[in-house]
């Protein structure tokens, strides 16, 4: 008998089929367990593989797991090419803890385009936070030398981007010039996620138009600038309101359980506020700069 057809492949999504390569936690919500169900209620079929499975993020005391590595990463994706299933209109990934495991994701990257040259690769270039590195100084290189410029889009926190450039962001026009930096290197999409200036959390978004965006932050600018491909303001506008909307239900039912969310890191309610994601009302206004002719990324 015929072998039935992979209805994700045969019959995709109007909206596409992402890859997600990310960490994954039994318990909570951090990497794939916060932006895959996102991104399925904005219409994607998500197929994830987990860059690490733990008991828990590594902000509890302990945690326990497995870490997996570039061979292993590699065989599932020869897996899913053997039984021709590798067709993806986008690439999302996350947290990576080591040069082998990212130089591995490089070479997904490249299989993916060689089956659909137009696949799109959102990239969170997690590298650390608040002047903290998260993973090897070795890792900085290979995002800018080979990550960069193969990525669409790419959502650096102000500190990663600070890492990526050379530039120090003090200021709304320190970090356009940082996008656009990044711009002419590669992406043609730049989201800085987070940046404290002036005593304000900024989120400052790029779009660099052609002739003719933390995990869960990263999978909504993905979703929402999937639909609006052309206007990256409504997409930021849409995911931020989003988010704000879930932080704002995360906090309200800590303290409705009688505990004082200002005293822990909070798992968030992602299940609970699927609303906040559908159909988000905006409650964040994004604000449009002029470009301006910038360095290059050296």
């Amino acid at each position: 008998m015929a072998r039935p057809p992979i209805l994700s492949v045969a019959l995709p999504s109007d909206t596409g089929r992402v890859l997600s390569i990310q960490s994954h936690t039994v318990q909570g919500y951090v990497g794939n367990k916060s932006a895959v169900f996102p991104l399925q209620l904005l219409g994607f079929d998500v197929d994830p593989i987990n860059s690490v499975q733990f008991s828990n993020h590594t902000g509890y005391p302990t945690f326990r797991g497995q870490v997996l590595n570039g061979k292993q990463l590699w065989d599932l994706i020869e897996g899913l090419e053997e039984n021709q299933l590798l067709h993806y209109t986008h690439l999302l990934t996350g947290y990576i803890g080591s040069v082998s495991f990212l130089d591995t994701v490089l070479q997904v990257v490249d299989k993916l385009r060689s089956v659909n040259p137009d696949l799109v690769y959102v990239c969170d270039p997690v590298l650390g936070d608040e002047g903290k590195l998260y993973v090897p100084q070795e890792l900085i290189s290979v995002y800018q030398q080979k990550v960069v410029p193969v990525a669409s889009m790419l959502t650096p926190n102000q500190f990663e981007v600070e890492l990526l450039t050379g530039l120090r962001i003090t200021s709304e026009q320190d970090g356009l010039t940082a996008c656009n930096t990044l711009h002419s290197a590669g992406p043609r999409k730049v989201v800085i996620t987070s940046a404290f200036i002036e005593g304000r959390l900024l989120l400052i978004g790029s779009h660099k138009k052609t002739e003719g965006t933390g995990d869960l932050t990263t999978a909504l600018l993905l979703g929402w600038s999937n639909k609006y491909p052309d206007n990256l303001e409504t997409a930021a506008e849409l995911a931020v309101s989003s988010l704000q909307a879930l932080l704002k239900r995360t906090v309200e039912d800590y303290k409705r359980s009688g505990f004082d969310p200002s005293t822990s890191s909070l798992e968030i309610r992602l299940i609970q506020s699927q609303d906040y994601i559908r159909n988000p009302a905006v409650t964040c206004k994004a604000v449009k700069y002029a470009r301006t002719s910038l360095p290059r990324l050296s």
